[in-house]
């Protein structure tokens, strides 16, 4: 063990204080200190000011994609829409198809019959035209026909007046018109012995080739009045067929 004496150690503390020191003969450092303080100040300033903006603009761009989404959402609703408006266009326009399409078909039956009635009422024309082109036939025939039996009546009847003229006077006959053309009435009196003015008549239409009797009072036997009627149709004999009606009536009375 090694002892130091204090006077010695005294005497060395005594040149140490006296004596410059080993921090005073280092030489002097500057760190920058303030420098780093400002730098990192305006670091932190520019580090706030981009944490900032970030944050401004992540606002920024998340406002603007609810703005897109909402315009998106709107777009597809209005489009939801336009598809629903086309979808029920598109079906109203089906149903008019179709009804155009069955009115066609109707108006194509219609057009169908219309024609199948004017082809049936052509022909029914034709025939028409043939059965009047053939009842002008019979009508000219006919009329050419009375025209000739009107000429014999006329030729006939300068025979057959002095005998009516006796029916007439002597056999109590009288001839009457009936407003219509080609119809007589014969009147007969004196043909009940009963009632001797008692009247019986009968009516005569001459419009045709064949005589016929109409009305007859006293009601005697149509097989009678036919059969004198046809005698007369036979033989144009009316002086005959008169005298034959008056004896039926006188038959018939009695």
């Amino acid at each position: 063990m090694t002892t130091f004496e204090p006077s010695l150690s005294a005497s060395m503390r005594a040149s140490s204080h006296d004596a410059p020191s080993m921090a005073d003969q280092l030489p002097s450092i500057n760190f920058g200190f303030e420098e780093l303080r400002s730098r990192m100040n305006q670091f932190t300033a520019r580090f706030d000011d981009f944490i900032e903006k970030g944050r401004r603009r992540v606002l920024e761009e998340r406002n603007q994609f609810r703005v897109n989404v909402a315009e998106i959402q709107e777009d597809q609703r209005m489009k939801k829409r336009d598809i629903e408006i086309l979808s029920l266009k598109q079906t109203q326009h089906s149903q008019n198809l179709a009804k155009e399409s069955a009115e066609t078909s109707e108006m194509h039956a219609a057009i169908t019959t219309l024609t199948t009635q004017r082809d049936e009422r052509m022909t029914h024309r034709d025939a028409l035209r043939a059965q009047i082109a053939e009842m002008q036939k019979s009508i000219s025939t006919r009329r050419e026909a009375q025209l000739k039996h009107r000429r014999y009546l006329d030729g006939q009847s300068r025979y057959n007046e002095p005998e009516l003229e006796f029916w007439e006077s002597y056999l109590g006959l009288r001839i009457e018109g009936l407003g219509k053309e080609d119809s007589l009435k014969f009147v007969y009196t004196n043909v009940c012995e009963r009632e001797w003015e008692r009247e019986a008549w009968f009516e005569l239409d001459t419009s045709e080739r064949e005589y016929r009797i109409g009305e007859v009072r006293p009601k005697v036997e149509r097989e009678e009045t036919d059969r004198v009627l046809e005698r007369l149709n036979e033989t144009r004999d009316l002086a005959a067929f008169l005298k034959g009606m008056r004896e039926l009536f006188v038959e018939a009375l009695k």
